[in-house]
């Protein structure tokens, strides 16, 4: 069955005459007739009821009619859509993201693309950087917002664009005698805290970045204990067992009993950032980055 059939059966189901369809159609009686007939035989019934007082649809036809608009319209709908599908308009877009982001960049840039791509569906997976590495190199998911750096291997198939520096924060319990003295906080003048922290496997550079802080200040922490999201973390240290150095961003998450201070002692940079495959070439994928570009253009003009 060919589109050309429909249209032509459509036609004369509006007209209800071979003659006016045709003129209609821009063409001869005889082939439009030959046409629906050739029709007929190949769906086994008749479409039209042929009498001396015209033309009728007959039951197969009637049931035939609104399906026939139907595959008419969706196959004038096919240019536009493919068109939009080139653009990076439509289709889906997986999206990996480590919990600091979440307390960031990751819902301004989903607010811009949503405005600017509203028919991409988007699928949101909150993973820690090993995992997405992991997820990425197997092509599970487009794009990841990790923390660096990258491995060797991963930088031979994957690119990276830094997105956010910040730097470290003291979590601490609500209450502590230290917390009366406004302003910045050397970590020499709190208790001997055990450290609640997160698996060295999880992010090497931000671990090692963490303990850097306590031993330039001369302290070895205790590690009193390890969990892997930073909301743990947060609710650990809000159920008084400890403190933590968290990136800045995560002082968003609000938690009774958790009180966030900046650091009088220097503390290294924690950078996030994107990374998907070089061979990724979704149009959607390339859409998003285009928008991250620019909207990080905006933001180092403000």
């Amino acid at each position: 069955m060919e589109l050309r059939q429909l249209r032509y059966f459509v036609t004369v189901a509006e007209e209800l005459h071979f003659g006016k369809a045709a003129l209609r159609l821009h063409m001869t009686q005889p082939p439009l007739s030959q046409t629906i007939q050739a029709l007929e035989e190949e769906l086994g019934a008749a479409l039209f009821e042929r009498n001396r007082r015209g033309v009728t649809l007959s039951p197969a036809g009637t049931a035939l009619l609104p399906e026939a608009r139907r595959l008419l319209a969706h196959a004038q709908e096919l240019p536009q859509l493919v068109q939009r599908a080139a653009g990076g308009e439509v289709g889906r877009l997986t999206l990996a993201f480590v919990s600091s982001a979440d307390y960031s960049v990751l819902p301004p840039f989903l607010r811009a693309y949503r405005a600017a791509y509203p028919q991409v569906q988007i699928t949101l997976q909150e993973a820690t950087s090993d995992l997405q590495l992991d997820d990425l190199l197997h092509n599970r998911i487009d794009a990841g917002l990790l923390i660096p750096p990258l491995p060797d291997k991963a930088k031979e198939q994957l690119d990276y664009l830094p997105v956010l520096n910040e730097p470290l924060v003291l979590a601490l319990p609500a209450g502590l005698p230290a917390l009366k003295k406004k302003g910045k906080l050397t970590l020499s003048a709190l208790p001997p805290l055990p450290l609640i922290i997160f698996p060295r496997v999880i992010s090497p550079a931000l671990h090692d970045a963490i303990l850097s802080v306590f031993r330039d200040a001369g302290i070895t922490p205790q590690i009193g204990q390890e969990a892997i999201q930073m909301q743990t973390i947060v609710s650990l240290v809000s159920a008084g067992i400890g403190m933590a150095l968290v990136p800045q961003s995560v002082s968003n998450l609000m938690r009774t009993g958790v009180e966030y201070r900046a650091l009088a002692d220097a503390t290294p940079l924690v950078e996030t950032g994107l990374a998907w495959r070089r061979d990724n070439a979704s149009p959607v994928l390339h859409g998003f980055l285009d928008l991250l570009r620019n909207e990080l253009r905006k933001s180092a003009l403000c």
